[in-house]
């Protein structure tokens, strides 16, 4: 197809993990649709034109390698993208701010001012612009006076497109999506813009799950979403504390509520804590924007999501202390897994990052296997999130291991960190024949097979677990 037979023309500003799999599936679902991915980064942009792609998403490998180069391409030129195409999806990074007022809890906008104040700029006709990334309510408004600002009175239209990705299941979520959510101004304008991007999804998306709203309401739905599905995971995990203490069995717990279809069974496993770009991320912005309006009920409410997950770490590192005889100065712990769930090589906000923190505060050694995310990220990470101990080097108190065995040869303690389905499968009989004795597992993602481990000889705790609970039945109740 000639670039002139496209009958559409779509451009993405940033190719990170929204950015690549949306474009890419749009490219594989409309072959009569020309997608442009452009970022800043050479190195990202290289990787997505190289048979190494930047990241890992099951699906997506192929589905790029399918449209590269035929109606999907990558490229630093930004600029001319601009010029060529008529829809612009801005997908850039917002993180959490670390500076000025809203520190800690408001969304950083500076990436997302830039690109439009680049769009506004380089802009040689009307553009419909598509906010993808995760943005505060009413950011939609201040952007387009932002975009209107320009001297050449070009029309700009901004829509707010919100993505519901998990990921590990991305492609699948693009491919069969529960909605697509569209946002656009009530005004004439505003409305044709919104059919413009409809047109576009209903290549493949039943016109039943495509939800048109106005922009506010779109902005809003996109953290109330992940608001609401960390909520679940916090509350579960708080009862997973209680059932230790108890005796009840959390997965037993889980699987009883969850049959009530009030409450439904997702998002209801018991872990040591979310993680990922969205979650926290996104609670503290509606936290922010909460307090913002004067509702600090509200806002508080929100920030106790939060405030549990932050707990749930906590506490697991520290029962690993209590349980290794309240020391583990010197001694070598495995982590297995980094990522911050399975079927990704996204660490953001892990889990693992903050136990190993508090691990090493207490002077441990540490060794860590991920089958996939690279050593220089982890090494990245730890910088980022500031988990080593002052005056320590990476290197003298980490250790990242190819090879799972190796990496808990010699080990006091195994750690579960990431629900990777390859743990299931380990010979962990040979594990525990090459550490140190005795031997602790603590599953932290309740994926282990605990009779098994315990028949090996092995000390085991996992999340939500009685393991240790003093009355487990009634006849040790009658006893006491």
């Amino acid at each position: 197809m000639s670039t002139t037979d496209f009958k559409t023309k779509i451009c993405c500003i940033g190719a990170g993990y929204v950015g690549g799999p949306t474009m890419a599936t749009i490219a594989l679902k409309c072959p009569d649709v020309k997608v442009h991915v452009v970022d800043i980064n050479p190195k990202q942009i290289a990787r997505w034109n190289s048979e190494s792609l930047p990241i890992y998403e099951p699906g997506l490998d192929e589905a790029v390698k399918k449209v590269r180069g035929k109606n999907l391409f990558f490229s630093t030129q930004i600029d001319d993208a601009i010029r060529e195409c008529e829809i612009i999806f801005v997908s850039v990074n917002t993180p959490t701010k670390t500076y000025g007022v809203g520190a800690g809890r408001a969304a950083d906008l500076k990436n997302w001012e830039l690109a439009a104040r680049n769009i506004a700029k380089v802009a040689n006709g009307p553009k419909i612009i598509v906010e993808k990334s995760t943005l505060p309510v009413r950011t939609a408004h201040s952007m387009r006076k932002v975009l209107m600002a320009n001297d050449r009175k070009i029309n700009f239209e901004v829509l707010s497109n919100p993505e519901f990705l998990a990921e590990g299941t991305a492609m699948d979520d693009l491919d069969m999506p529960d909605r697509v959510l569209i946002g656009g101004m009530t005004t004439k304008s505003g409305q044709e813009a919104v059919q413009k991007l409809v047109k576009v999804y209903e290549h493949w998306v039943p016109k039943d799950r495509i939800i048109t709203t106005n922009l506010w309401s779109s902005e809003l739905s996109k953290l109330v979403a992940n608001a609401f599905l960390a909520q679940r995971i916090s509350s579960i995990n708080s009862i997973s504390e209680l059932c230790e203490a108890s005796g009840a069995d959390v997965q037993e717990v889980g699987r009883a509520i969850g049959k009530d279809q009030r409450i439904g069974k997702r998002f209801l496993n018991a872990s040591v804590g979310f993680g990922g770009s969205c979650f926290q991320k996104d609670i503290l912005n509606l936290v922010y924007l909460c307090e913002s309006f004067g509702l600090l009920e509200i806002a508080e409410y929100w920030n106790q999501v939060v405030k549990i997950n932050d707990h749930q770490k906590l506490r697991f590192a520290r029962k690993m202390i209590r349980s290794m005889f309240n020391t583990i100065s010197g001694k070598k712990i495995a982590l297995l897994g980094f990522a911050f769930k399975k079927d990704t090589g996204d660490t953001r906000e892990t889990a693992s990052v903050y136990v190993a923190k508090h691990l090493l505060a207490e002077r441990a050694k540490i060794t860590i296997y991920d089958p996939k995310v690279e050593y220089s990220q982890i090494v990245s990470d730890f910088d980022y999130y500031k988990a080593l101990t002052p005056g320590k080097e990476f290197k003298s108190c980490v250790d990242v291991c190819k090879d799972p065995y190796k990496a808990v040869e010699g080990a006091h303690a195994i750690a579960v960190m990431t629900e990777w389905d390859e743990f299931k499968d380990y010979d962990y009989k040979k594990m525990y024949d090459s550490m140190a004795k005795p031997a602790f597992i603590f599953d932290g993602r309740l994926i282990l097979d605990h009779k098994k481990l315990l028949d090996i000889g092995f000390e085991v705790y996992a999340i939500g677990k009685p393991y240790g609970v003093k009355y487990q039945n009634m006849d040790d109740l009658k006893a006491d």
